[in-house]
């Protein structure tokens, strides 16, 4: 009998009862969260083999009914006990360092409040596939995690084309995403329903930057970009903000995502002879086009993105990381005033986890996943999630405002320029 149990659990919903003749027979009777000795009772009611008279196939009905009324309607990947998450990232690939750093954020604070009992009583369970930063892979990986693992929502994936390969899968689903890795303005407007940004957009980064760079003179701005929806979206805020300043750009320099050409990239810049430069890559990409330009001799002032914010970009920038400013979407994760930061060492210390800025993002976007589940209360259904996703407003978790409406899914507008010291640390 248990090891049916066990079968039926993984495999199957109760089915309500097959009326077979004057008999009412169970087909199906296991479900989470329903124990051996309640499914005798039913049992016993529905499997006598013999007809029952009408009143006692109503009172059977009414037993069957209340106990499964709680798991007839029950969402997917949501038990008495569990509520389980899904992610696809890149573990391994190109950014694997910062996405390590990203998880281990994010896990000490469910680490915390799964030690605290949970939410409404349920631990958070995350289940996470490697998708190699492929957005194929994060396709496939989602698919598998919403249909055949059937996860309650997606939290927290990686890039800016791995996130628009799930959406259709978000929405044919209806399965909320929390929390990713991308300040794609795509992913902002129109609102996605099903989309929840936690984290700045790119655009804001870009447009911070050359406000700076243009208040301490500089006016020869130099754009170097990944070709695809990431750093077209970087374009699109690099020419905003430079046209609102009437600023000519030095240079617009793009690359192939894939196969990018360092010597022609490195080759422009040095030839458009701009004070600045922003680059819009990811981490190991930057890593290249910085080390390659610093070894031609250019002194040029570099900026790159917070996708880029890990220790890990800094160690394998290594003597070339000083100088180099970075944006940040998140307070210092060290701010030793501020509680955000309090709060985030001590679950890091419980864990082990890195204290950097992106492990900084990872615990925040982890708060905001925590917060609207427990504005949904006990009876957790995806609808009343999205419901209490949509009820934060301008809620500060230490620092960070984070504000969400039917109409705005944006999260968080926190952007502030570091810079790194020779001593690899992120200055403000």
């Amino acid at each position: 009998m248990a090891r049916m149990l066990h079968r039926e659990r993984q495999t199957s919903r109760p089915d309500c009862a097959r009326r077979h003749g004057e008999t009412i027979i169970i087909e199906r009777v296991a479900r989470d969260g329903l124990t051996a000795e309640e499914t005798g009772k039913v049992r016993r009611y529905f499997q006598k083999g013999e007809t029952m008279n009408k009143r006692s196939k109503i009172a059977a009905a009414a037993l069957f009914m209340s106990f499964f009324a709680g798991y007839a309607l029950a969402e997917n990947g949501v038990t008495n006990t569990t509520i389980r998450i899904g992610q696809t990232i890149g573990i391994t690939g190109q950014i694997a360092g910062a996405v390590k750093e990203l998880n281990e954020g994010a896990n000490a604070y469910i680490d915390s409040v799964n030690r605290g009992g949970g939410v409404h009583g349920r631990m958070i369970e995350i289940v996470t596939l490697d998708d190699k930063f492929d957005p194929a892979l994060s396709a496939k990986n989602a698919e598998r995690l919403i249909l055949e693992d059937r996860v309650f929502a997606m939290f927290q994936n990686r890039g800016t084309p791995h996130t628009e390969a799930i959406l259709p899968l978000l929405s044919s689903n209806k399965v909320p995403l929390v929390g990713p890795s991308t300040g794609a303005t795509i992913l902002h407007a129109p609102v996605n329903p099903y989309l929840f940004n936690v984290r700045a957009k790119y655009q804001q980064e870009v447009i911070k930057a050359i406000e700076q760079f243009s208040t301490v003179g500089a006016t020869r701005i130099a754009l170097i970009h990944v070709d695809d929806s990431f750093g077209r979206d970087g374009l699109e805020g690099f020419n905003h903000a430079m046209t609102e300043r009437k600023l000519t750009p030095a240079a617009i320099i793009k690359f192939d995502r894939v196969k990018p050409d360092f010597a022609g990239v490195i080759a422009a810049a040095i030839a458009a002879n701009p004070q600045t430069a922003i680059i819009i890559s990811s981490a190991p990409t930057a890593v290249s086009i910085i080390k390659g330009l610093r070894e031609k001799g250019s002194k040029m002032q570099l900026m790159t993105l917070s996708n880029n914010s890990s220790g890990a970009f800094v160690k394998n920038l290594g003597p070339h990381a000083a100088g180099i400013i970075v944006s940040q979407i998140t307070p210092p994760p060290n701010l030793l005033t501020s509680h955000l930061a309090k709060e985030f060492k001590s679950a890091a210390k419980a864990t082990g986890a890195t204290v950097s800025y992106s492990a900084m993002e990872g615990f925040i976007a982890a708060k905001v996943l925590v917060e609207g589940l427990q504005r949904a209360g006990k009876n957790l259904t995806r609808e009343r999630f999205i419901q209490g996703l949509e009820s934060i407003k301008s809620v500060d978790v230490g620092g960070v405002i984070i504000s969400y409406g039917p109409t705005d899914h944006t999260g968080s507008e926190f952007v502030e320029l570091t810079i790194i010291g020779k001593d690899g640390r992120f200055r403000r």
